[in-house]
This record gives structure tokens, sequence and C-alpha cells, in this order.
């Protein structure tokens, strides 16, 4: 098992802009494969995207300014 330099967590960040702490986890259970590493985050943003993509919307208000367009008109 590799140790895990501040140098691979800077590479498989800018590859994947995914935060240090998870690019740090990723590539200690990898043990150092970039490779896998990858497919370690790429699973936990699929499985963190599914979560989220259960949950309903049914608050809120879409509007903006009525000069730019008059269908977002509230009156």
């Amino acid at each position: 098992m590799a140790a895990t330099t501040a140098q691979m967590v800077k590479e498989l960040r800018e590859a994947t802009s995914a935060g240090i702490l998870d690019c740090k986890k990723a590539l200690d259970t990898s043990g150092g494969d970039f490779d896998r590493a990858v497919e370690i985050l790429r699973e936990k943003g699929l499985a963190a995207a599914a979560k989220k993509a259960s949950r309903d919307a049914n608050e809120g208000l879409i509007g903006g300014p009525s000069s730019i367009c008059p269908i977002f008109r509230l009156r």
C-alpha cells in the first residue's frame, strides 16, 4: 500500500473536481491506484446523486425581473 502524498491528492482533485478529503479517502482505499480512486469517486458520486434524486421539490418560487421576461410577472 503506497503512502498518499499531497501531490497525488492534488492530481486526483484536478482530474475529478472532488473534495480534498474525498480524494484522500479514495486514494487510501485504492492503495494509491489513481484509476481505481477515480472509479471510487465516480461510484460515490452516483450514489449521492441517486439519493438526492428521490427528493421532491414541492416548495419554492421561481421568478425574475419582469422587465426581462414578462411571463414571470408576479401579481
